[in-house]
């Protein structure tokens, strides 16, 4: 499939190895798991950094390689059953900060033309995800603008 912003395709990576179950070294019990993805959550880190975090440190010294084997659940939909889930989804407000970085660098330098094609693309993105998000994790009258973004996350 063809990337979003340029004629180019995608170029093929490896797939996750097709599990049904947690591999037998990682002998964790889904309520621990569930305890420590609340507890990171709490410390302020995204559900991305929760799950490197547990691939690496693991939970009382024995990692975790995959949340959805051990709890049948995803990090996020942990976060929502304890109530620490962010308000703002991941991916969007990643997209959200880098286009107020881009914001930023395009007023200090106007002539940069390749970060203002970057911007409008990142924006684009953005409007994109909001309309996907709008009504079940965005209030319906949500609307991206730059002062908003800036608004929310800070």
């Amino acid at each position: 499939m063809a990337r979003m912003h340029t004629r180019r395709r995608g170029s093929s990576a490896s797939d996750k190895p097709v599990a049904d179950e947690a591999p037998e070294w990682s002998d964790v019990d889904a309520d621990a798991v569930e305890e420590r993805v609340v507890e990171l959550a709490e410390q302020g880190h995204d559900p991305a950094a929760i799950g490197l975090k547990l691939r690496d440190e693991g939970v009382k010294g024995t990692p975790v390689p995959n949340v959805k084997l051990v709890t049948d659940k995803s990090v996020t939909e942990i976060l929502e059953d304890n109530d620490a889930a962010p308000e703002i989804p991941e991916d969007l407000r990643n997209l959200m900060e880098r286009a107020i970085r881009l914001r930023r660098h395009v007023e200090e330098n106007q002539q940069d033309a390749q970060n203002k094609r970057a911007l409008q693309n990142t924006e684009s993105k953005i409007r994109r995800l909001v309309d996907y998000y709008r009504g079940n994790k965005l209030d319906e009258d949500f609307k991206y603008s730059y002062e908003n973004a800036v608004e929310l996350l800070e």
